[in-house]
């Protein structure tokens, strides 16, 4: 008996309704996963910042000043207890506070033989929390150069206020950052003064401040500044998730506040819970499909029972007896995975050029496609694990 009479003895009892449910019922859970996780890979662009040293995940925190604090003389710096409490909140993973210049610090900008000069000031954070090349961060003691990070907030002010006023070029973030930088340090009862020169080594949207290496900022202060160390201002923390709404009900009752745009936290903390419902009901879904098809096979390799047990007795083997089965299996979870693909780039086709438009970057689609692909790959694995228990079953009779 050849395997093609094998499969037109083993085909018969079988339930075409019930391999169609499968089909149907594992491309609509496919589908919502695949088409949800896209959307997510596609839309999160919009609401992540793009600046590759300040991850979205840090959030900077201060105590909100109010006219009644400042006439009551109520300190805005952060305590130990403070710290030590925030410290303690489940959403908090690690947190450390700014570091601020004890000195003062005069920068000047020569350019096309007008020069602008102003006070500054400087602030610094733990490298750790900074994630740019070491080649273009950091600091050593004899070093002439020091890098800094400045809000673009500055360099729009520079461009659309005082550049307009005072008859000089507007710069771009790139030209900006080739223009020598010269800074002149100065202790505060103005025995000592060093020169340095400035570099520009990025620019930021959710740090207001200009920051230095934190080498550069403990060296300084000890060569420039005072013996009294002040509790800090700000504070920068790495949470769980940054617009979780835990985290502002209890910055609501300290009274303290996030520095910068707080919806694009809040956007991107939505976006990942209505995407997290989608996938969990397209998981719910694609389950119940392969439950679907493992019923359906067990119950025609129940009614094919006597069958089996005749053509394993008669020496044909696990692989031939078990072949019509898992042709099924394998087939029909392929040709879910293919309608589930083709509507994810259906899907997406209705939607990408209005992220675009709102400025968002595509995600990669092979990522998609991959996900897709192992979930069917783990369903087919599932279902020919059942199919040979089955045959081993029936060959024990």
């Amino acid at each position: 008996m050849n395997q093609s009479l094998i499969s037109r003895l083993l085909y018969k009892n079988t339930s075409v309704a019930r391999i169609a449910g499968f089909i149907l019922s594992n491309f609509l859970g496919l589908a919502i996963v695949l088409g949800g996780l896209q959307f997510y890979t596609d839309a999160r662009s919009i609401w992540e910042d793009d600046e590759s040293f300040i991850h979205s995940d840090y959030l900077v925190i201060n105590k909100r000043v109010t006219s009644q604090n400042t006439f009551n003389g109520q300190s805005s710096s952060f305590s130990e207890e403070d710290l030590s409490d925030i410290s303690s909140q489940p959403w908090m993973k690690r947190l450390a506070p700014f570091s601020t210049a004890g000195y003062k610090i005069y920068a000047s900008i020569d350019q096309g033989g007008k020069g602008i000069s102003t006070n500054m000031f400087f602030e610094s954070i733990p490298d750790s929390f900074v994630d740019v090349a070491s080649s273009q961060w950091g600091w050593r003691e004899g070093s002439n150069e020091i890098p800094v990070i400045i809000s673009k907030d500055y360099l729009s002010l520079y461009n659309f206020g005082f550049a307009a006023s005072a008859g000089l070029p507007q710069m771009s973030e790139g030209f900006m950052s080739g223009i020598p930088l010269k800074l002149t340090l100065r202790s505060n009862d103005g025995l000592r003064t060093l020169q340095f020169n400035g570099r520009i080594a990025g620019y930021s949207n959710r740090l207001n401040t200009i920051l230095v290496p934190q080498e550069f900022m403990d060296w300084s202060n000890r060569e420039l500044g005072s013996e009294n160390i002040q509790d800090p201002s700000r504070i920068i923390v790495e949470v769980s998730s940054p617009g979780d709404v835990a985290i502002k009900e209890y910055l609501d009752t300290k009274d303290w506040e996030i520095a910068g745009d707080k919806t694009n936290a809040s956007a991107s903390f939505l976006l990942k819970v209505v995407i997290g419902i989608i996938l969990a009901i397209g998981v719910v879904i694609t389950l119940l499909s392969l439950f679907i098809l493992l019923l359906s096979i067990s119950l025609l390799m129940e009614k094919n029972r006597d069958r089996l047990h005749r053509l394993l007795m008669l020496g044909y083997g696990l692989q031939a007896t078990g072949r019509p089965y898992r042709i099924i299996a394998i087939g029909s979870s392929l040709i879910a995975l293919a309608l589930a693909i083709a509507a994810t780039f259906i899907l997406r086709s209705f939607y990408i050029d209005a992220l675009t438009g709102l400025g968002a970057t595509p995600g990669n689609l092979w990522f998609t496609v991959c996900t897709g692909a192992l979930l069917t790959l783990l369903i087919i694995l599932l279902n020919l694990f059942s199919i040979r228990k089955k045959i081993l079953r029936a060959w024990r009779i």
